[in-house]
């Protein structure tokens, strides 16, 4: 994986759960790793942690994925600073528990896809033009999915409902294939995959859910599904691995992310 290193990553929802296990990760494989979250102070508290070696490589830059100037912002610096992004790990997402038939749930459904889809828009686009314009059009979009985006879990009575979480993660996958027609249309290497992981114990998962599935449910730890991209980084140039469905603790092969 020689030639990972020195690489720029840029990291959306870097703070906390598979971004950070992603912003370690990807670190100790010899990345230059840029950072981007609503509380990046957390960056900066994970960048005090590292040794001195790694830490000279972390960035981290205060975005709000759903505000598309905020997002372009980031890649102005990026581009400036660094030269451009070679990568992008896109990881911000939030899961509501309204019910989606349910009234006074509006601003839970749209805050959802705003950080889910909006928020995805913004940062492979300017991702794809940096690879694009300073990278003789060569990188890697790795989309962080769920198998919940491949198939809508039940919960059954005693979880809440996961409002529009699994239709804004279907609809990644279908930006997958339209980002790699798209990305080929214009003549480029840019190669893009999603990675959909099963449940992961991180914080995006609301607390009336943890309280129930935690006790009884094994799961998936945010560096196992760094690894696993991490590892779809690492194919060679020439490979495009499009999609890594069903990355799951094999104790629980139906949990769901």
């Amino acid at each position: 994986m020689d030639y990972l290193r020195e690489k720029v990553v840029v990291i959306s929802g870097a703070s906390a759960g598979i971004g950070a296990a992603c912003v370690k990760t990807l670190l100790t494989a010899g990345m230059i790793v840029v950072g981007l979250a609503r509380r990046h102070e957390y960056i900066l508290n994970m960048k005090k942690e590292l040794s001195p070696e790694l830490s000279k490589h972390l960035f981290a830059i205060r975005c709000d994925v759903t505000q598309e100037r905020q997002v372009s912002k980031a890649f102005d610096w990026t581009n400036d600073k660094l030269g451009g992004c070679d990568i992008l790990i896109n990881n911000a997402g939030i899961i509501a528990t309204a019910q989606l038939s349910q009234k006074n749930n509006t601003q839970q459904i749209r805050d959802t896809i705003e950080t889910n889809i909006m928020g995805a828009v913004f940062c492979i686009r300017e991702a794809f033009h940096s690879m694009r314009l300073l990278k003789n059009g060569n990188g890697h979009i790795v989309i962080v999915n769920s198998v919940a985006g491949h198939q809508v879990p039940n919960l059954g009575p005693d979880l809440p409902s996961l409002n529009i979480y699994p239709a804004t993660k279907f609809a990644l996958k279908a930006m997958n294939e339209i980002y790699r027609q798209e990305f080929q249309r214009n003549k480029t290497q840019v190669r893009v995959t999603t990675v959909s992981p099963g449940v992961v114990d991180t914080d995006i998962l609301p607390i009336e859910i943890q309280n129930i599935v935690k006790p009884a449910m094994p799961m998936l730890e945010a560096a196992d599904v760094a690894d696993a991209i991490l590892w779809a980084l690492s194919r060679p140039a020439n490979v495009q691995l499009m999609s890594s469905k069903g990355i799951i603790d094999i104790k629980r092969p139906e949990a769901f992310s």
